[in-house]
């Protein structure tokens, strides 16, 4: 017996006020292979009300009982780690050794994080006569994405707890088995009632009734631009916190210094993973226009590398794309590329061959491309690259900037200092070096309409934390 028909409030697994269910489809089988209950307002009511009651108590335990809780849900989670992967996969089509080392490690590491940094923060200070105070915002709506959603339910919940906040969580109703783990985790780990609450549904019917909530104090979103500026607005109302990891278009600067042979190769590498589908993939690469030609054949020859295939089969690097609204959009967006003149250098238009079933893309690279084209400036989350010939170095940095978005920009260069100071000039919440490890102690979040906030470790902590400033506290 599954919890997939039901929420979990209030430390229990309870049936939606009204019923209504959607079938959860398998990309590479385009068949549903379970249902989930969508919820209303009225669930949200519910969740919300668990949550309000939960936050007087959580929010004036210690420390250490916090980090006793999260060090239950991490020792959980590493317990169903396998039925994480499994769930990641069929909801998503991600291939089992990626949903293993990557999407179910993600949400192992921020917990980890989390954990790190909670024990490194002080809480309480003293500033001449009077006492600052961080403490939790209250109650926590958090509304997650289908493309990482072990990694950010993991980053909104674990930050939450640690900063003493009760939560209410939305996960993609598009993804949303992973979520249902990840509940009972939080179940198993003995989180107490109320602190914790998970309501499936759709953003027009739960998350605006989430973020329009005069109960709740703090919306934190992971998704698109659009659907970030209607939860700002819907919040505006009631004049609570608004937390956003939105969109992005993130430029890659290829220098003429660096080693063009791996530069490029782990350029194209970076933007597939996924399948293409991460908010921060290296979507747009910019390359010398002297090497502009050679920059094309290697990353055709590392584009025609990536297997594409069943999820279950040890070989696939790519899976299929999460659905067929988004197999559509791509697939309108490589015809667009080629429309507007690009060069289709690898792949194309429809599944790769040999497959006629599931949401599969062909690895997509487009050279020549020049900054105005639609494919240089849209987001198009799917395994496709857009690589643009530069003059000069200062005409690159204009280039990487000139975009609504700010999320992510990469620089690689053979000189250090070369890379830092052109880093210092990129207009991104995180800039990467030559492709380092992922750090997760580093703030992560965006410029521009990339979005507000910071999540990750400490950083994102403090996005569900309030200052109180106790005046006269320290008068004799």
């Amino acid at each position: 017996m599954n919890n997939h028909l039901k929420f979990y409030i209030n430390g229990a697994w309870v049936d939606p006020v009204t019923p209504a269910t959607l079938d959860v489809i398998n990309p590479a089988t385009e068949e549903a292979y379970t249902r989930i209950s969508m919820g209303s307002a009225a669930d949200v009511d519910r969740a919300v009300g668990a949550a309000r009651a939960a936050f007087p108590a959580f929010t004036l335990t210690s420390k250490a009982e916090r980090l006793q809780l999260l060090k239950r849900i991490l020792e959980v989670y590493n317990e169903r780690a396998e039925d994480i992967a499994r769930a990641v996969s069929d909801e998503m089509g991600a291939p089992m050794a990626w949903a293993r080392d990557a999407q179910t490690w993600a949400g192992r590491v921020h917990l980890e994080a989390t954990i790190a940094a909670l024990e490194g923060m002080a809480f309480e200070s003293q500033r001449g006569s009077t006492r600052v105070v961080h403490e939790g915002i209250g109650v926590a709506a958090l509304i997650t994405p289908w493309n990482w959603p072990l990694n950010q339910i993991v980053c909104k919940v674990a930050p939450a707890i640690a900063a003493g906040c009760t939560v209410v969580l939305k996960p993609s109703e598009i993804a949303p088995i992973s979520g249902i783990v990840f509940s009972e985790i939080m179940h198993a780990a003995g989180t107490p009632p109320g602190v914790y609450n998970m309501v499936n549904g759709d953003g027009p019917s739960v998350g605006q009734a989430m973020s329009g909530h005069l109960e709740v104090d703090m919306v934190s979103f992971t998704g698109s631009t659009r659907a970030g500026i209607m939860v700002a607005k819907n919040a505006a109302d009631t004049v609570k916190r608004v937390a956003q990891e939105l969109g992005g278009k993130s430029p890659n600067i290829i220098l003429a210094d660096a080693d063009l042979e791996s530069a490029v190769r782990k350029g194209v590498e970076g933007c597939f993973g996924n399948t293409g589908q991460s908010c921060d993939a290296p979507t747009r690469m910019l390359v010398p226009r002297a090497l502009h030609d050679q920059a094309l054949a290697i990353a055709k020859q590392s584009a025609e590398g990536h297997k594409v295939g069943d999820p279950q089969a040890d070989d696939t690097v790519l899976g299929p794309v999460v659905s067929a609204l988004q197999f559509q959009k791509i697939q309108h967006m490589i015809e667009v590329g080629i429309q507007e003149g690009a060069t289709l250098v690898s792949g194309g238009l429809g599944r790769p061959e040999g497959l006629s079933r599931g949401y599969y893309v062909r690895p997509t690279v487009f050279g020549g491309v020049t900054p105005t084209m639609t494919i240089a400036r849209e987001e198009i989350f799917g395994p496709v690259l857009a690589i643009i010939p530069y003059d000069t170095e200062e005409e690159a940095i204009a280039i990487a900037n000139d975009t609504v978005y700010g999320l992510a920009a990469y620089v690689q260069s053979g000189d250090l200092a070369h890379a830092r100071r052109v880093a210092r000039q990129l207009r991104a919440g995180q800039v990467n070096i030559n492709y380092p490890d992922w750090d997760t102690h580093a703030p992560f979040g965006g410029y521009k309409q990339s979005g507000n906030g910071r999540e990750y470790a400490d950083w994102g902590i403090h996005d569900f934390l309030e200052i109180k400033g106790i005046v006269g506290y320290g008068q004799e």
